[in-house]
């Protein structure tokens, strides 16, 4: 396609959204684009110079645009959310050009935008919406491995997980901790989570060693990462006829902070509306 190389996931982003109602969580519908895609396991480990994965960070780009064309709101930090105008918008390739160059042409005429001698090499910059997450991720794959459980440990109480104790250690057999989740007065579940701070990706023995570990001691399992779960990993940790595992990978982690305000500071960013002083003219 003509154009940079993020203009190739703006179709795929805008139908996702379209096949889903019109709205959903950020990461869930990067991973329907990959799906529908077919994308391998091994494209998706190609990075940019921050680390981050060539191709979401692409599909992110993608998202800006469409968001600057007006065809996804940006009301709800972690969910996209198609427009009116996105609901029903169909895009052929020529479309798609003219949506980029009238992002840019509209970025150009606004007064406080800085002239650009040359277009910036999407591929090897984070969007606006990755920067901070990149930057927590950072700090997270730093923290000690006791310090990230402990920080595991501060999440899960926020989200209502009751007496968190940490286990991890060498005898832990793979369990970091443990906690009860409450699902009314009078019944409750035993969960056990593990703790990764991983920078590549956790595979399916990694599933099956954990729910092996935590055999008798939990009716429900949560590995937490800052890194990612293959696919495969993720059909182990739903495969029918054994124990569950609920999985939260880098992506969800940041979602869950920003959610909590763990961590992080809104800030409220203004933007000019451009349109709104049109009929002053």
């Amino acid at each position: 396609m003509k154009g940079p190389e993020f203009l190739n996931y703006v179709n795929p982003v805008l139908t996702a959204l379209q096949s889903n109602g019109g709205a959903g969580n950020s990461s869930d519908i990067i991973e329907q684009v990959i799906d529908k895609l077919g994308i391998t396991e091994a494209e998706l480990e190609d990075t940019i110079a921050n680390g981050q994965s060539r191709i979401r960070n692409q599909i992110q780009w993608a998202r800006f645009y469409l968001f600057k064309a007006g065809l996804i709101d940006n009301a709800q930090r972690g969910i996209w959310r198609l427009t009116k105008e996105g609901l029903d918008r169909k895009l052929k390739e020529d479309d798609i050009y003219k949506l980029f160059k009238g992002v840019q042409d509209s970025v150009k005429k606004t007064p406080s935008s800085k002239p650009q001698k040359e277009e910036p090499k999407f591929e090897n910059i984070a969007t606006e919406e990755e920067e901070h997450s990149i930057g927590l991720i950072n700090i997270i794959q730093n923290l000690s491995p006791f310090g990230f459980e402990k920080l595991c440990k501060r999440l899960l109480t926020e989200i209502g997980i009751n007496e968190i104790t940490i286990t991890g250690g060498s005898g832990d057999q793979g369990i970091d901790g443990k906690g009860i989740v409450k699902l009314n007065d009078v019944v409750s579940l035993n969960i056990v989570f593990q703790c990764k701070r991983y920078k590549e990706t956790v595979s399916p023995h990694h599933v099956r060693d954990f729910r092996g570990a935590m055999q008798g001691r939990g009716e429900k399992g949560l590995i937490i990462t800052t890194g990612r779960f293959t696919k495969e990993a993720k059909n182990e940790a739903n495969r029918d006829g054994v124990t569950p595992i609920e999985l939260i990978d880098g992506d969800r982690l940041v979602e869950l902070f920003e959610k909590y305000n763990l961590g992080l500071k809104p800030v409220i960013v203004f933007e000019i509306d451009q349109e709104f002083f049109k009929s002053f003219n």
